[in-house]
Protein backbone atom coordinates (compact mmCIF):
# COMPACT_ATOMS: atom_id res chain seq x y z
CA UNK A 1 0.00 0.00 0.00
CA UNK A 2 1.19 3.58 -0.84
CA UNK A 3 -1.30 5.51 1.34
CA UNK A 4 0.45 8.57 3.03
CA UNK A 5 3.53 8.99 1.08
CA UNK A 6 4.36 13.09 1.37
CA UNK A 7 6.64 14.82 -0.99
CA UNK A 8 7.07 18.65 -2.24
CA UNK A 9 6.40 20.48 1.19
CA UNK A 10 6.52 24.13 0.52
CA UNK A 11 6.23 26.57 3.85
CA UNK A 12 5.11 30.13 3.88
CA UNK A 13 5.06 31.87 6.85
CA UNK A 14 2.08 33.65 7.76
CA UNK A 15 3.08 34.83 11.09
CA UNK A 16 5.56 34.77 14.00
CA UNK A 17 4.19 37.29 16.34
CA UNK A 18 3.99 34.81 19.41
CA UNK A 19 4.71 31.17 18.01
CA UNK A 20 5.22 30.59 14.34
CA UNK A 21 2.18 30.08 12.33
CA UNK A 22 2.86 28.35 8.06
CA UNK A 23 0.64 27.69 5.54
CA UNK A 24 2.17 24.50 4.03
CA UNK A 25 1.84 23.21 0.60
CA UNK A 26 2.21 19.46 -0.56
CA UNK A 27 1.60 16.81 -2.24
CA UNK A 28 -0.14 13.45 -0.66
CA UNK A 29 -0.49 10.31 -2.03
CA UNK A 30 -3.46 8.88 -1.60
CA UNK A 31 -4.44 5.12 -0.79
CA UNK A 32 -5.13 4.37 -4.42
CA UNK A 33 -2.14 5.92 -5.54
CA UNK A 34 -2.70 8.99 -7.05
CA UNK A 35 -1.19 12.13 -6.14
CA UNK A 36 -3.32 15.47 -4.54
CA UNK A 37 -2.06 18.67 -4.13
CA UNK A 38 -3.71 19.86 -0.25
CA UNK A 39 -2.57 23.26 1.58
CA UNK A 40 -3.01 23.28 5.34
CA UNK A 41 -2.21 25.37 8.16
CA UNK A 42 0.11 24.77 10.96
CA UNK A 43 0.95 26.58 14.24
CA UNK A 44 4.12 25.91 16.01
CA UNK A 45 4.19 26.83 19.39
CA UNK A 46 6.68 23.91 20.85
CA UNK A 47 6.49 21.12 22.84
CA UNK A 48 5.18 21.36 26.44
CA UNK A 49 4.92 19.55 29.50
CA UNK A 50 2.08 18.93 31.99
CA UNK A 51 1.79 17.46 35.31
CA UNK A 52 -0.62 16.17 37.94
CA UNK A 53 0.71 17.23 41.51
CA UNK A 54 -1.55 14.77 44.05
CA UNK A 55 -0.73 14.04 47.72
CA UNK A 56 -1.55 10.08 48.23
CA UNK A 57 -2.34 10.61 51.91
CA UNK A 58 -4.13 13.60 51.66
CA UNK A 59 -6.34 12.46 48.77
CA UNK A 60 -5.60 16.03 47.27
CA UNK A 61 -4.28 17.47 43.55
CA UNK A 62 -2.74 20.83 43.08
CA UNK A 63 -4.43 22.63 39.95
CA UNK A 64 -4.14 25.96 38.78
CA UNK A 65 -7.25 28.50 37.30
CA UNK A 66 -6.27 31.47 35.36
CA UNK A 67 -7.30 33.55 32.24
CA UNK A 68 -7.65 32.07 28.92
CA UNK A 69 -7.99 34.27 26.00
CA UNK A 70 -9.24 31.62 24.01
CA UNK A 71 -11.45 30.31 25.44
CA UNK A 72 -13.01 33.51 26.19
CA UNK A 73 -13.48 34.10 22.27
CA UNK A 74 -15.20 30.97 22.35
CA UNK A 75 -17.77 30.98 24.54
CA UNK A 76 -16.38 30.31 28.09
CA UNK A 77 -18.13 33.23 30.10
CA UNK A 78 -15.61 34.75 32.46
CA UNK A 79 -12.31 33.13 29.77
CA UNK A 80 -10.83 31.06 33.50
CA UNK A 81 -9.65 27.58 33.25
CA UNK A 82 -8.78 25.06 35.81
CA UNK A 83 -6.12 23.38 34.79
CA UNK A 84 -2.74 20.99 35.65
CA UNK A 85 0.49 22.57 35.64
CA UNK A 86 1.78 22.89 32.68
CA UNK A 87 4.07 24.45 30.51
CA UNK A 88 6.42 24.91 26.85
CA UNK A 89 9.39 22.92 26.96
CA UNK A 90 12.18 25.67 27.55
CA UNK A 91 15.58 25.11 29.51
CA UNK A 92 16.64 21.08 28.96
CA UNK A 93 14.37 18.68 28.86
CA UNK A 94 10.23 18.20 29.40
CA UNK A 95 11.43 16.50 33.21
CA UNK A 96 13.44 19.87 33.55
CA UNK A 97 10.83 21.75 32.09
CA UNK A 98 7.74 20.50 34.24
CA UNK A 99 9.57 20.62 37.56
CA UNK A 100 10.38 24.33 36.78
CA UNK A 101 6.97 25.36 36.10
CA UNK A 102 5.50 23.65 39.11
CA UNK A 103 7.51 25.85 41.20
CA UNK A 104 7.07 29.07 39.17
CA UNK A 105 3.47 28.57 39.21
CA UNK A 106 2.21 26.94 42.14
CA UNK A 107 4.92 27.67 44.52
CA UNK A 108 6.35 23.81 45.16
CA UNK A 109 9.86 22.36 45.17
CA UNK A 110 9.72 18.75 43.63
CA UNK A 111 12.30 16.85 42.75
CA UNK A 112 10.70 13.67 41.07
CA UNK A 113 8.34 13.22 38.64
CA UNK A 114 7.37 10.40 36.33
CA UNK A 115 6.23 10.38 32.70
CA UNK A 116 2.99 8.54 32.08
CA UNK A 117 2.36 9.40 28.40
CA UNK A 118 2.65 11.85 25.64
CA UNK A 119 0.03 13.15 23.01
CA UNK A 120 -0.55 15.40 20.22
CA UNK A 121 -3.40 17.33 21.06
CA UNK A 122 -4.60 19.21 18.34
CA UNK A 123 -3.00 16.98 15.42
CA UNK A 124 -5.35 19.07 12.99
CA UNK A 125 -3.37 22.38 13.04
CA UNK A 126 -0.96 21.95 15.94
CA UNK A 127 2.32 20.45 15.79
CA UNK A 128 3.07 20.53 19.64
CA UNK A 129 3.50 16.93 21.41
CA UNK A 130 2.32 17.31 25.06
CA UNK A 131 4.44 15.39 27.65
CA UNK A 132 2.31 13.91 30.74
CA UNK A 133 3.50 13.15 34.26
CA UNK A 134 2.78 13.23 37.21
CA UNK A 135 4.32 14.00 40.64
CA UNK A 136 3.76 13.23 44.91
CA UNK A 137 4.41 16.64 46.66
CA UNK A 138 3.97 16.84 50.23
CA UNK A 139 3.61 20.21 53.06
CA UNK A 140 7.21 21.01 53.01
CA UNK A 141 7.97 21.23 49.48
CA UNK A 142 6.08 24.08 49.51
CA UNK A 143 8.67 27.24 48.94
CA UNK A 144 6.48 30.01 47.68
CA UNK A 145 3.08 31.04 46.92
CA UNK A 146 3.31 30.40 43.16
CA UNK A 147 1.52 32.20 40.63
CA UNK A 148 3.31 32.18 38.02
CA UNK A 149 6.77 33.66 36.51
CA UNK A 150 6.43 37.97 36.66
CA UNK A 151 7.65 38.43 33.02
CA UNK A 152 5.18 36.11 31.38
CA UNK A 153 1.85 37.91 32.63
CA UNK A 154 0.60 34.96 34.37
CA UNK A 155 -1.89 35.64 37.03
CA UNK A 156 -2.28 32.03 38.31
CA UNK A 157 -4.66 30.97 41.14
CA UNK A 158 -3.46 27.68 43.28
CA UNK A 159 -6.14 25.34 43.70
CA UNK A 160 -5.68 22.63 46.25
CA UNK A 161 -8.79 19.96 46.22
CA UNK A 162 -9.67 16.70 46.74
CA UNK A 163 -9.42 14.32 44.16
CA UNK A 164 -12.67 13.64 44.55
CA UNK A 165 -13.70 17.08 44.07
CA UNK A 166 -11.92 17.30 40.91
CA UNK A 167 -13.57 14.09 39.32
CA UNK A 168 -16.84 16.20 40.55
CA UNK A 169 -16.08 19.13 38.46
CA UNK A 170 -14.37 17.02 35.53
CA UNK A 171 -17.88 15.98 35.43
CA UNK A 172 -19.77 19.08 35.53
CA UNK A 173 -17.64 20.27 33.10
CA UNK A 174 -16.66 22.99 35.64
CA UNK A 175 -12.90 21.50 34.66
CA UNK A 176 -12.53 21.74 30.51
CA UNK A 177 -9.19 21.53 29.82
CA UNK A 178 -8.20 18.26 27.85
CA UNK A 179 -4.90 17.83 29.69
CA UNK A 180 -6.53 17.78 32.85
CA UNK A 181 -9.21 15.59 31.43
CA UNK A 182 -6.47 13.25 30.39
CA UNK A 183 -4.49 12.96 33.61
CA UNK A 184 -6.95 12.79 36.14
CA UNK A 185 -8.43 10.46 34.26
CA UNK A 186 -4.98 8.31 34.13
CA UNK A 187 -5.32 8.72 37.86
CA UNK A 188 -8.50 7.29 38.18
CA UNK A 189 -7.84 4.43 36.01
CA UNK A 190 -4.46 3.40 37.56
CA UNK A 191 -5.82 4.32 41.07
CA UNK A 192 -3.08 6.67 41.97
CA UNK A 193 -4.88 6.98 45.67
CA UNK A 194 -5.59 3.73 46.48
Amino acid sequence: MKYGKVKNIKKELLSDNWYSLNKVTFEYQREDGAWETQVREAYDRGNGAVILLYNKEKGTVILTRQFRMPTYLNGNEDGMMVEACAGILEKGNAEQTIIMEVEEETGYKITEVEKVFESYMSPGSVTEVLYFFIGQYKENMKVSDGGGAEDETENIEVLEMTFQKALQMMSSGEIKDAKTIMLLQYAQINRLFD
